[in-house]
């Protein structure tokens, strides 16, 4: 058995994922604050999207090579899928997330992106059918999102839905769970942190140029804050999808997949404090909702699994 498959290991090291994602939701906004992009501008968020996701590139590309104690590159033929991977996993997920965030607020887009597991789960179980639908799985993440939900009980889950603010989150999470499935698939054969990191260069770099062609542009005056928010944005992409592309590769899609109902509960708790917007991580809802969701991991990661399939 490879150590990623070991419980604790896995739980730990999605955990490590779940907290440098669920910190992007307040940095970006923080970023966009940083680096004078208004929300009417999405030429410019795509721009600074794009940055950040070729200099994620460029980091994983380099840990990974002198980790392998070899240059990492795809082969021919891999570059297809790197390509595939990387309009999923960047350029249509981050497109849409990048603008419909500055669209709404972060406690409000931590709820919507809880949806993830959801659709990862149905992509893999009824569309890919690389793991069964079983009563289990489809309790856990029930009883996963019911927790995204009670953290979230305030007045910002009834604001008016937008196209540009809701409708381009679902997007980028319907981008996001292909992305994972696709992944899945793809590491079999091949290194994910080869493909992660190609597949973040060729998305960041086709991002950078399309958001500079259609007016994109960031004419502030970039202080020393401003680039390492804009480092650290890529670290967390480079680290956490890495790590994260490694325990799609050792582990099916549901016991990996389930632990996105923290990335919410992280995101609410960051943006409560770096953002402001309100006090959640001191009301009571937010042990309910850790419980919650504490529950619904298990239930979906626990041994013997129910046979019953939905």
């Amino acid at each position: 058995m490879n150590a990623l498959q070991k419980t604790p290991i896995a739980v730990l090291l999605a955990l490590v994922c779940c907290a440098l994602w669920g910190s992007a939701f307040p940095c970006v906004k923080i970023g966009y604050e940083l680096f004078s992009i208004e929300n009417t501008s999405p030429a410019s968020q795509i721009l600074f999207a794009g940055l950040r996701f070729t200099i994620a590139g460029i980091m994983v590309i380099i840990a990974g090579s002198m980790i392998n104690k070899k240059f990492l590159y795809p082969k021919p033929k891999q570059v297809p899928k790197v390509m595939l991977l990387s309009l999923f996993q960047t350029i249509l997920q981050y497109i849409f997330f990048y603008i419909g965030l500055s669209n709404m607020s972060g406690v409000r887009s931590s709820v919507i992106e809880g949806m993830n597991v959801f659709i990862c789960l149905i992509i893999s179980a009824l569309i890919f059918r690389i793991e069964k639908m079983t009563v289990a799985k489809a309790l856990g993440c029930v009883i996963g999102m019911a927790g995204i939900i009670v953290i979230n009980l305030d007045s910002s889950l009834l604001a008016e839905v937008t196209f540009t603010g809701d409708g381009f989150l679902i997007i980028s999470i319907i981008a996001y769970s292909l992305s994972t499935v696709v992944m899945k698939v793809f590491s079999k054969d091949n290194d994910p942190v080869m493909m992660s990191g190609w597949q973040f260069l060729f998305g960041g770099v086709v991002m950078t140029i399309g958001g500079f062609i259609f007016g994109g542009r960031i004419t502030a005056d970039i202080g020393v804050s401003a680039v390492l928010m804009l480092l650290y944005l890529a670290f967390v992409s480079a680290c956490a999808y890495s790590i994260w592309g490694l325990l799609l590769k050792y582990n099916p899609v549901s016991k990996i997949a389930v632990f996105g109902f923290m990335n919410p509960v992280c995101g609410v708790v960051l943006s409560a404090i770096l953002l402001g917007e309100s006090d959640k991580a001191l009301r009571p809802e937010f042990i309910i909702a850790l419980i919650l969701i504490a529950i619904g991991i298990y239930i979906v990661n626990r041994k013997p699994e129910e046979k019953s399939e939905v």
